[in-house]
């Protein structure tokens, strides 16, 4: 059996748990997320307990009950507290303006880009040099969070673009005569 999947996961206070015979759904205070159940893997709840175990002895098997133990425990956390994920623009002129579900980014192009928000994931633009995502599925907020920093990655000579909160960019030295 995983070691990951021999502790089982406790659900937070306030958050629901509802088991069919091919999916996971949990719902809290933040959202409700759900992911499908691997043919694998034996998912038994016991009060707000949940324990996993693999259905056969192949390593297959063992291998999938330990993702499976992670994914609800991802999906736990995200339902009761949810996940953040910050950018910050770095550069003359890059600003960012959340409208609704919307966020306008201002990245040096001609045009400005407009990339609309997935379900489940809002954004806030605490000041106009960074962007806060937040939202109950981890997969989406850093997908979504990749796909922005996308449009315009640090560059290695000025540093200038889209970086994550503590990302580190490591500078090269310029061309010398």
């Amino acid at each position: 059996m995983s070691r990951i999947a021999r502790i089982p996961v406790v659900l937070a206070s306030g958050v629901d748990c509802k088991i069919t015979a091919d999916s996971v759904t949990l719902k809290g205070k933040v959202g409700e997320v759900s992911t499908h159940i691997l043919p694998l893997v034996e998912i038994k709840q016991d009060g707000n307990t949940l324990h996993f175990s693999a259905k056969d002895e192949s390593r297959e098997s063992n291998q999938n009950s330990g993702t499976m133990t992670a994914l609800v425990r991802s999906m736990n956390t995200g339902v009761s507290v949810g996940f953040t994920k910050t950018l910050t623009l770095v550069g003359v002129g890059y600003r960012a303006q959340a409208q609704g579900q919307k966020l306008n980014l201002s990245l040096g192009f001609s045009h400005p880009v407009v990339h609309e928000m997935p379900e489940g994931v809002t954004v806030k633009t605490p000041t106009p040099t960074s962007i806060v995502l937040f939202g109950a599925d981890k997969q989406k907020v850093g997908q979504t969070a990749a796909v922005i920093r996308s449009y315009r990655k640090p560059e290695p000579y000025k540093g200038k673009g889209i970086r994550y909160e503590n990302e580190v960019v490591i500078l090269k030295e310029t061309k010398k005569k």
